[in-house]
């Protein structure tokens, strides 16, 4: 589900892997705060402006999910960490997110295994990775 138009300096942006069904419920179950804040989410396999900003960087979508706020660029497990952050506590799936990854250590803990099992499913389900379309 890409999404365009003009970025304002306090939006978000989460590219994700839209043929991954873990990244998908987790950008559909995910809840930023009620800040005035626009949340863009772009499925890294699609044509969108932000994802050869993410080459020149040589951040790699197969190696975890990206978030732009404002003009910082945040990958993998920081990304993570971000999300855990801003996001609202008005859900149970947001009171988890928030407090397995709110902190830096214990989220680069844990997301090596979250991208291992995402490449796991991928293969089980017969999908290639991003880089490999």
């Amino acid at each position: 589900m890409p999404d365009g138009g003009d970025m304002r300096e306090t939006d978000l942006s989460i590219v994700y892997d839209g043929q991954c069904p873990f990244c998908t419920s987790y950008v559909r179950l995910y809840r930023i705060r009620e800040s005035g804040r626009q949340v863009h989410l772009i499925d890294g396999r699609s044509p969108h402006p932000i994802l050869e900003e993410l080459r020149r960087r040589k951040l790699d979508l197969d190696d975890g999910m990206v978030v732009k706020f404002g003009n910082r660029i945040y990958h993998g497990a920081a990304a993570l960490n971000v999300l855990a952050i801003l996001g609202s506590d008005r859900t149970l799936f947001n009171r988890m997110n928030h407090a397995l990854f709110r902190r830096p250590r214990l989220a680069s803990w844990l997301y090596p295994l979250l991208a291992r099992g995402r490449l796991f499913t991928l293969r089980l389900l017969g999908r290639k990775l991003i880089d490999e379309q």
